[in-house]
């Protein structure tokens, strides 16, 4: 996915971004937790030998809910990027809503950072796993396929975490109970 010369995304051209879609404050707050988780957990797996380009997780990982007052948001967000040639992270942004299934913990890419990292915020935070399907529970319709997917989305990123653990001789939980837990 990553070449060392591609052009990345820069926190004010996000910004710049932010003013064109209006997106409101809680949004930009959780796109900023989002990055930063990313970041943090591509950094604890660069330690052990990966190598990520945690600008592109960064720059991803804050603009990708930029278009998220519109309908297709991951549409409208990843083609915008792709105009200013973001290409990457417009990449990243079109799947981050329905990723699935993630890379094995051998192969992980910027985009398994990412979408990893947004199924583990919660609004402006790190709250881990449980919580944040808990929060998606809630607000998802009462269908039974779209909760059963949802659970086996949950299953799927548990078995990722646990390998994630082996790989950095830690919990993830525990790599973020530092500050944000």
């Amino acid at each position: 996915m990553t070449q060392a010369k591609e052009k990345r995304i820069s926190e004010e051209e996000v910004k710049k971004l932010y003013v064109e879609y209006k997106t409101p404050e809680h949004v930009k707050a959780h796109c900023r937790a989002v990055a930063d988780a990313a970041v943090k957990l591509a950094d604890a797996l660069n330690k052990h030998g990966y190598s990520l380009d945690l600008d592109l997780i960064r720059g991803a990982g804050l603009a990708h809910d930029v278009a998220r007052v519109s309908d297709k948001h991951w549409e409208i967000g990843a083609d915008a990027l792709k105009a200013l040639g973001y290409n990457d992270e417009a990449d990243i942004i079109r799947v981050h809503m329905f990723y699935s299934p993630f890379n094995p913990v051998d192969k992980l890419n910027e985009c398994d950072m990412v979408c990893l990292a947004d199924r583990l915020v919660k609004e402006d935070k790190y709250v881990g796993l449980d919580e944040r399907i808990e929060y998606i529970l809630k607000k998802a319709p009462d269908i039974p396929a779209i909760k059963a997917n949802i659970m086996a989305r949950k299953a799927e990123t548990k078995m990722l975490l646990e390998d994630i653990a082996d790989v950095i001789g830690q919990t993830v939980d525990s790599l973020f109970s530092d500050k944000e837990k």
